[in-house]
């Protein structure tokens, strides 16, 4: 699989400001070009005074309050020498925190080797975990499904199957129960970290849903703002397939099934459609029940458990009991 990279350039283009990291441009404009390929920022530390192999290329260089400090401690000559010897390795750009105005030498160095010089006014801590942030959502792992994502009372829901089986009207349906819309017909879909997938739709069609006969709609501007998200965590796939009479289905909900995105499993259920079957509230009835699983309340099991233990003679206590001990 490609590594993940972001030009210096995208970088600053993606609207830092909005994570709160505004960034300036000091020098080495030539050197946008250059790829950051790792979310983790690079502290030079010792690596001006001459201990430059532990530096890493593909990472942000941090020039914090301790660095700038140094750097003016030194001669002219011996400053030239320490910045020559960081620069020239293989790294996308330099971003000096808390406002500090760099030492004209690093200035020139930068210059010289093409290498952007950023400027932010945040300090060094804060400028480390936003920076981080940023390059985890900007390097993480995308691709794209055909499919819709709704946020049903808080679970990110993903429906999944054949173009024209009815999951933009099933999403019609659940905007008009009181749940968020968040992409219809394309989803992009990152993972961030090793376990979390994040669903977003495309800017162009933001907002937007296409129904059949009726053609686009804007579902913010028909149902209100509280009507659509801009991302949500996927936390649950619901598959719609036509109903095929000589199929067996589940009927107990006992085996577990799972949807592949990006190497990670989602919990799946698969729904069948059919004349008559109300698809909206069942896959209401489907969230619901998944955040009762997620807490590991499992109706199925219980049932199976309360059965096993009837044949096997066992006393088994009320169902209002067991319910008084989950509260």
């Amino acid at each position: 699989m490609p590594q993940q990279a972001v030009s210096v350039g995208a970088l600053i283009n993606s609207r830092p400001e909005t994570f709160g990291l505004p960034l300036e441009v000091v020098a080495g404009v030539d050197g946008l070009a250059r790829v950051i390929t790792s979310p983790h920022i690079q502290k030079t530390g010792l690596a001006l005074a001459g201990f430059h192999e532990y530096l890493k290329p593909g990472r942000v260089l941090i020039f914090g309050e301790s660095e700038i400090r140094y750097l003016e401690s030194l001669e002219t000559e011996a400053r030239v020498t320490a910045l020559r010897l960081a620069l020239t390795l293989d790294f996308p750009c330099v971003l000096i925190t808390g406002g500090f105005t760099p030492p004209r030498e690093l200035v020139v160095e930068a210059e010289r080797a093409s290498l952007p010089l950023l400027k932010t006014t945040v300090a060094t801590p804060a400028a480390i975990a936003k920076l981080s942030s940023l390059l985890e959502d900007s390097l993480a792992e995308r691709t794209i499904v055909h499919a819709v994502l709704m946020d049903i009372l808080g679970l990110g829901v993903l429906l999944v199957g054949e173009s024209g089986i009815g999951k933009s009207e099933c999403a019609l349906d659940l905007i008009v129960r009181g749940h968020r819309l968040v992409a219809d017909d394309t989803v992009e879909i990152r993972r961030r970290q090793e376990t979390i997938l994040i669903g977003a739709c495309p800017e162009l069609t933001r907002h937007h849903m296409e129904l059949r006969g009726l053609g686009v709609i804007n579902v913010k501007e028909l149902f209100g703002i509280a009507s659509t998200r801009s991302s949500k965590h996927i936390e649950l796939v619901v598959q719609l397939e036509r109903w095929d009479p000589a199929r067996e289905y589940e009927r107990l909900g006992l085996d577990d099934e799972f949807y592949e995105i990006l190497g990670l499993r989602v919990p799946l259920l698969r729904m069948p459609v059919a004349p008559g079957r109300n698809i909206a509230i069942l896959v209401e009835v489907a969230a619901r029940n998944q955040l009762l699983r997620s807490r590991g309340h499992h109706a199925a099991r219980r049932l199976a458990e309360r059965l096993e233990r009837t044949l096997r003679g066992e006393t088994i206590p009320a169902l209002d009991d067991e319910d008084e001990e989950l509260r």
